[in-house]
């Protein structure tokens, strides 16, 4: 069989798996209106084109999909144009755009388009948040429904394997994460190659896009001292001493590290400020595999030291992918005092309170904090490991 086979049977396997894991946000007709935009965002490499071409491949509307990095694509809705953007979408039901930060100006193009096409459907993707959102959010205030999408759910993969064999499956994803990429890789080596692809190739394309960004070098060295920081409180002023920077640079190279969907931040919670802290953050990688690429560490779990990292970033970031699927909305912290009581995870919701301590391994019994059931006696404790993690990210 020669290569160009090879990579075929590669190809069609991929498309095959991928069509079999369904997104949580399927079907979309269901956040689809007339004369409003459905913004499907999120980095790079997670599936928004993928999302996009199969509802249009299902559609009944009459669609025009366009590609925001086509020039003259640019130029027609950059010009702001309303005679020629009515021409360009007459007859049509459906404009759908893909990678739709390219364009300049792209919020009043589409404002152009939902309030004088009637009946139109408007579906846009884009990969760098601090770019698209600052060009639709005002243009398209309460003309707009914005649908965040991470690398794969644990729910999502549910359409793969069943339970049982999610849970035989973590090591993976704690090691290589779950980009679409790296879950429908067939070897370890493969795997390997995929997300460090992903890392050198994409991770900080859109963020050195930015006109105010130069030095990729520091940002690089910032985000390796991060990965190591993992679950840990982080200073600034540390930070700013490692690499040489002024602190305002760091806190505004991790803002768009934050933006450009690399990173989230939690804060410290507290309503006993003499006890609580607070003035520190965590900052936790969207997938497992981005981090451990950026370290270049793929060793197994019994060859690590830093397995409570992995398992800390990967549930971190698992809760937050179920509590966005599901519409759910909370407030999100870790909680520490100054005598080292802490739990890694608080959602707050009004007035309840729901804490989360995440344990690989536990080799003894996980009791609640005494001073978080007496400072707040009315909240739950929940100590999660890979037997009972199912319950808080599957539906």
């Amino acid at each position: 069989m020669d290569r160009n086979s090879i990579y075929f049977d590669i190809f069609m396997e991929f498309m095959y798996i991928m069509s079999m894991i369904g997104r949580s946000y399927e079907p979309l007709d269901e956040y689809l209106e007339p004369n409003k935009v459905l913004i499907i965002y999120g980095p790079r490499r997670v599936g928004k084109t993928t999302l996009l071409q199969t509802y249009l491949s299902r559609t009944g509307l009459k669609y025009k999909l366009a590609v925001g990095d086509d020039v003259p694509t640019q130029q027609l809705l950059s010009s702001r144009n309303v005679k020629l953007i009515k021409e360009y979408l007459e007859g049509y039901e459906l404009f759908a755009l893909d990678e739709a930060q390219y364009i300049p100006n792209i919020g009043q193009a589409l404002k152009i388009i939902v309030d004088l096409i009637p009946g139109i459907h408007v579906l846009v993707t884009g990969s760098s948040s601090f770019e698209l959102a600052g060009q639709v959010s005002e243009p398209l205030t309460g003309r707009k429904r914005m649908l965040k999408l991470f690398p794969f759910a644990q729910a999502e993969l549910l359409s793969l394997h069943n339970k049982f064999e999610l849970r035989q499956e973590l090591e993976e994803r704690l090691i290589f994460g779950s980009y679409p990429d790296v879950v429908t890789a067939r070897t370890t080596k493969a795997r390997i190659e995929a997300v460090t692809e992903i890392a050198n190739s994409y991770l900080l394309k859109d963020l050195l896009a930015f006109e105010r960004v130069r030095n990729s070098s520091k940002i690089w060295d910032l985000l390796k001292l991060l990965a190591f920081q993992v679950g840990s409180e982080v200073s600034h002023n540390e930070l700013s001493r490692s690499l040489g920077v002024d602190v305002k640079t760091v806190q505004r190279y991790i803002d768009l590290l934050e933006k450009s969907f690399i990173l989230c931040r939690l804060g410290g919670f507290s309503r006993n400020l003499r006890k609580e802290v607070t003035q520190k953050a965590k900052y936790f990688f969207l997938d497992n595999g981005i981090r451990n690429a950026i370290i270049a560490q793929f060793n197994r779990l019994d060859q690590r030291g830093d397995v409570g990292q992995l398992w800390e970033n990967f549930m971190t970031l698992e809760r937050i992918k179920y509590l966005t699927y599901a519409f759910e909305f909370a407030n999100l912290y870790f909680w520490r005092t100054y005598s080292q009581q802490e739990i890694d995870l608080v959602e707050e919701r009004g007035e309840k309170l729901d804490g989360y301590e995440f344990k690989w391994s536990p080799k003894k019994a996980v009791m609640a904090p005494q001073e978080w059931t007496n400072s707040y006696p009315g909240a739950s404790f929940t100590v999660v490991t890979p037997d009972n993690y199912q319950k808080i990210v599957l539906p």
